[in-house]
């Protein structure tokens, strides 16, 4: 018998390309275009390197306390990890072993399915409908645990409040986990509702709207019991995931509230104006909520587009899979990068 019989197989998750090219465009990966906080600079530009001879805090305790005071939660309320997808991995494994299948869209964050495979957990993907948005009534059946985020990814679509609750009284039963990577580029969480019901899971980022996707840290917010589990699991599986330097940098990033809203305002105020540019060039998509586009156009394929941009140097994002394969999914960048995409687009579209 080969040892290949006995390996766990699964097709892994496919990230944005990381172009080591020159003098790019890089809208392919949701990445902030501006810097941290200037206060994370100084802070990196200070650090202590002695200090790496020794272990981070297992419990992450000052991060967690910043986070909690700055959301109106209790630190037990809140548990972080390596990004947000170290947060949700941990989470899948914690929460979904009932056997019976989770649900989740059809249109999606890829690494859904993919946790799902390698965890051997079963698994539905609901259609989202004609507008891409949830069919609330797909969730009202049997199922182990139900996650979405809010605004959808890769179509920035954002849920309402309303559709959610709607979701969360029809799975007293199970864990609803609300992936809220995008929700700080004009969406409203789903916090509040923790209070309500202890099977929600709010799950957001640092990596898009604090500008720290290299750093990488990610928090879940949530009843305490939930996060005594998560906890739980993390100290059986590494209980040193946040590194020292990532600790002292997030607090930072957390601090200064008014770079934070203003990188914010900044993004929004571009995604605004480039919407109205797309219209004009006959590009149709929906009302994102999030900081990046997800465009088809009226004659032209997006493969076509996809291939040109990039040979120009303008990467965006493009899956070749079904009901979203004539889409561009394009992050905003800054107002210059913005200008040099519809420039390009603008001319290839008039060839």
């Amino acid at each position: 018998m080969s040892w290949q019989q006995n390996v766990r197989t699964v097709t892994p998750y496919v990230p944005g390309e990381q172009p080591g090219r020159p003098d790019i465009i890089k809208l392919n990966t949701n990445e902030s275009p501006y810097p941290p906080a200037p206060g994370v600079i100084r802070k990196a530009a200070g650090l202590n390197a002695a200090d790496y001879r020794l272990y981070p805090d297992p419990e992450a305790e000052a991060l967690t306390t910043t986070l909690a005071d700055y959301y109106g939660v209790l630190n037990d309320q809140v548990f972080v990890g390596v990004g947000s997808d170290d947060v949700l991995a941990m989470a899948f494994l914690t929460f979904f072993n009932s056997g019976r299948p989770i649900l989740f869209p059809d249109i999606t964050y890829a690494f859904y399915d993919v946790w799902a495979d390698l965890y051997r957990i079963p698994y539905e993907r609901q259609p989202l409908d004609g507008e891409f948005r949830l069919v609330k009534e797909d969730y009202y059946k049997e199922n182990g645990g139900i996650i979405f985020p809010n605004p959808n990814a890769p179509t920035g679509v954002e849920e309402s409040q309303e559709l959610i609750e709607d979701i969360l009284r029809a799975n007293r039963d199970s864990v609803v986990i609300i992936d809220e990577a995008y929700i700080d580029f004009g969406g409203s969480s789903c916090l509040p509702l923790i209070r309500t019901y202890d099977n929600l899971l709010v799950v957001q980022t640092f990596s898009k709207s604090r500008a720290m996707a290299g750093i990488r840290i990610g928090f879940a917010m949530g009843d305490k019991k939930l996060i005594a589990y998560l906890r739980n699991a993390k100290f059986s599986f590494n209980s040193y995931t946040i590194n020292r330097p990532a600790l002292e940098l997030g607090i930072e990033a957390v601090k200064d509230e008014a770079y934070f809203h203003g990188t914010i305002a900044r993004i929004t105020a571009t995604r605004e104006a480039v919407k109205k540019e797309l219209r004009r060039l006959g590009f149709a998509f929906p009302d994102s909520r999030g900081n990046f586009l997800f465009a088809t156009h009226e004659k032209v394929k997006a493969e076509e587009l996809y291939k040109a941009l990039m040979n120009h140097g303008i990467y965006v994002r493009y899956w070749k899979r079904p009901r979203i394969d004539n889409y561009l999914r394009i992050t905003i960048g800054t107002e210059k990068e913005m200008k040099t995409l519809l420039n390009f687009l603008e001319e290839y579209l008039a060839n």
